[in-house]
């Protein structure tokens, strides 16, 4: 059901994360979302940071907004986008948590790689009892921001097979039975969250487009498994809201994890299968080499292309964006195309001000090729001339 980019022809959106504010000091940890706002410090924290991340993408002109994912903790590597779930949901040890190996194919960088960091700083619970949702409280936070704004709001969340690999196992005897004990969880905290009436919720990084380079997840759940985690823990969404499935090659501390640049058309054919309405694509820093493949195979879902690095902090130029969206509308048609960023912007490495010139790009390519196609301009606030604090004779 498309709810949020309905109607809007090349919508503007970000995946989710941007960099969190240095005046944010408080953390959630093991808290739950609801008692922490019951603080005076932290609800004003949390608030305060919501609407400067909403602030900044409204000024920039984006169509689809987000909350920066300010639930996240502020730790190495981004890590709390995995770890904010565990440390939530019931079965989990959380009074005892400790380093903790992620096994998801080869990742053991050495002593002196930046992300041998992220390696160290994993200290996470493991399961000692049946998984379920414990205090996940989504429709609460997307709450949280949705009546700050009248532009949609989109919720992000890690999807089950991540979850599986990122923790200890006391209780499932099969990776697999674990996967979808947590698959199960989740589909039920999203419907929830989709009955609050959230219009897109995001399904981040499904391992189906890394299983040709990393092989079947846990040595069993290859393409077809994996496409059948995806469509359960998405049961029943489509009906009530806007599903988007995200993916990209990784960026723990804004750095790439593969030496050479994949590509996505070994597993465009099993994408397609998702039970989502939009397949997101990283375009920007991979390069556009995927682009006639995915508009050949993908034909029915709607497309976001990432058209700004999450990786450097070299701001894209307008025409280079235009540049790429006019190369995807060779293949992709403008009713199905989304430009958005490649991945999130808040995994350690960038400051506000570069994430926010960032989106600004983003607008202002993308009102190059409305221009052109006579679709109406976004308005961008930042760009606006008549607001330049420099005075000119």
């Amino acid at each position: 059901m498309y709810k949020a980019s309905a109607g809007v022809v090349l919508p503007t959106s970000i995946i989710g994360s941007l960099p969190r504010p240095s005046w944010f000091t408080e953390s959630l940890e093991s808290r739950s979302f609801l008692h922490s706002m019951s603080s005076s410090v932290f609800r004003e924290q949390y608030e305060d940071t919501v609407s400067v991340h909403l602030k900044a993408q409204e000024m920039a002109g984006l169509d689809i907004c987000t909350d920066g994912d300010a639930h996240y903790d502020e730790q190495v590597a981004g890590g709390s986008w995995q770890s904010y779930p565990v440390f939530h949901m019931d079965g989990y040890e959380v009074e005892r948590p400790k380093p903790t190996v992620y096994k998801v194919g080869n990742v053991a960088w050495p002593r002196g790689h930046i992300l041998h960091d992220s390696l160290e700083g994993r200290v996470m619970p493991a399961i000692v009892g049946p998984v379920g949702r414990g205090n996940l409280q989504y429709a609460a936070m997307w709450k949280a921001a949705q009546r700050m704004t009248t532009k949609p709001i989109k919720f992000g969340t890690i999807t089950p097979e991540l979850l599986a690999a990122s923790t200890p196992d006391h209780y499932y005897k099969d990776p697999v039975e674990r996967t979808m004990a947590l698959s199960d969880a989740l589909n039920e905290e999203l419907n929830e969250l989709a009955d609050a009436g959230c219009p897109v919720i995001q399904m981040e990084e499904p391992q189906i487009h890394m299983t040709p380079v990393r092989g079947p997840l846990f040595g069993k759940l290859d393409e077809k498994a994996l496409v059948e985690v995806f469509n359960n823990t998405t049961k029943g969404l489509r009906d009530k809201t806007e599903v988007w499935c995200h993916t990209c090659w990784g960026n723990p501390s804004q750095q790439r994890i593969f030496r050479d640049v994949q590509s996505y058309q070994p597993t465009l054919e099993w994408m397609n299968q998702v039970e989502a309405d939009v397949l997101t694509f990283e375009t920007c820093s991979s390069g556009p080499g995927d682009l006639e493949a995915i508009g050949t195979v993908i034909e029915d879902k709607k497309i976001a292309i990432g058209v700004v690095d999450h990786h450097t902090l070299q701001v894209e130029r307008p025409d280079q964006i235009a540049e790429l969206i006019r190369e995807a509308l060779k293949y992709i048609p403008a009713e199905r195309l989304i430009i958005s960023s490649d991945c999130g912007m808040g995994r350690e490495g960038m400051s506000r001000r570069h994430a926010t010139y960032k989106m600004v790009a983003m607008v202002l390519g993308t009102n190059i090729v409305r221009e052109e196609l006579g679709l109406p301009l976004a308005e961008c606030r930042t760009a606006d001339d008549r607001f330049s604090l420099t005075v000119t004779e």
